[in-house]
């Protein structure tokens, strides 16, 4: 899971399609920001629709799509939510001795102005070591592609970024409990700012307070992570030390619509600030997007999920959208198999 950083969405759609007749031009009218004012012909109001509105309710509505078809499927075998998520984080952990490679491909895409893109691979190894706790070290690999990007240095290259070492611990197992709940904390060290790609040291930690539930057993299966997301980082180019943290929410529906195969949406709320105390508010952005998930095998598995942000704001940037601390777009690709 342009990141961290996902839907777990909790508004419903309106099923109902609403028939209207097509709105009249008024020649001549001033035409204003659509969120803030209509034009009015013969005493009939015009409503307009803001753009994030006509993104959402699509979303919401393949979501609704997706709980009606998770609930008449004929066959739904039990769900395993360790890798069932692009950007958010399921409780379950895997078997004890378990042992599995995972390939984690993300595309961070789309910045104000300019052309943006930021890829990074990572290959992991995950063991479960001992009921209820699962270790994971990953190494990762970073290319930026930027041209014209106000505030950024072109530049076009690859790296090694850095190392990372992921510990999960499940409080409270879904299969003997109303709901799963788990703790991950994740140390990472990298080698090049994740937003220009200039050479720095970074030391962080991601960490994460996890809970997913069963809403239809074997079906449809719902999760949310809670973020705290602190980081360090000194310029190698400048000498200069800064400090910033991103908190926010991840959320995710899943259902199960055939044999090995689910499909659902993520959606997640990320607010970034300068200091690792929150003091100084950078801005917020809003994801959201679909997910796809199929078991290849007895032992792999695939997944793909796409978030774009709809909505958000920098703090020293009035426009819609923060494209100075996130992306317009970020997918993800993983694959994974056990041995």
């Amino acid at each position: 899971m342009d990141s961290r950083g996902i839907i777990e969405l909790s508004t419903s759609p309106r099923a109902c399609p609403i028939r209207a007749r097509p709105p009249e031009v008024s020649y001549g009218a001033n035409i204003s920001h659509p969120s803030r004012s209509t034009s009015r012909q013969s005493g009939d109001p015009q409503t307009v629709k803001s753009p994030t509105t006509e993104i959402v309710k699509p979303i919401l509505l393949i979501v609704t799509a997706v709980v009606a078809l998770g609930s008449i499927v004929a066959r739904a075998d039990a769900i395993d939510t360790e890798h069932l998520f692009g950007f958010t984080i399921g409780t379950d952990i895997g078997e004890v001795g378990e042992k599995e490679f995972e390939s984690n491909t993300l595309s961070r895409l789309g910045k104000r102005s300019g052309s943006y893109s930021a890829l990074s691979q990572s290959l992991s190894l995950e063991y479960t070591a001992v009921q209820n706790l699962r270790l994971e070290v990953s190494a990762t690999g970073v290319y930026y592609d930027i041209v014209g990007v106000p505030g950024l240095d072109d530049r076009r290259q690859g790296a090694f970024d850095g190392l990372s070492f992921d510990m999960r611990y499940r409080i409270l197992d879904r299969a003997h409990a109303p709901f799963g709940l788990m703790i991950d904390a994740e140390p990472h060290w990298g080698r090049v700012d994740e937003v220009s790609g200039e050479p720095v040291d970074r030391y962080g930690v991601d960490l994460a307070l996890v809970a997913d539930k069963e809403l239809v057993p074997n079906r449809i299966v719902a999760a949310f992570n809670l973020l705290y997301l602190p980081e360090i980082a000194h310029s190698r180019v400048t000498g200069i030390w800064l400090r910033q943290a991103t908190i926010g929410v991840a959320t995710a529906l899943m259902a199960q619509i055939g044999p090995d195969l689910f499909v659902g949406t993520e959606a997640r709320y990320l607010r970034s600030y300068e200091g690792l105390g929150l003091d100084n508010f950078a801005g917020h952005g809003f994801f959201v997007g679909p997910t796809i998930y199929a078991n290849l095998s007895e032992r792999s598995w695939i997944l793909f999920a796409w978030n774009v942000q709809i909505a958000g704001r920098s703090a020293d940037d009035p426009a819609s959208l923060d494209l100075k601390n996130f992306e317009r777009h970020q997918a993800t690709l993983k694959f994974g198999f056990t041995f």
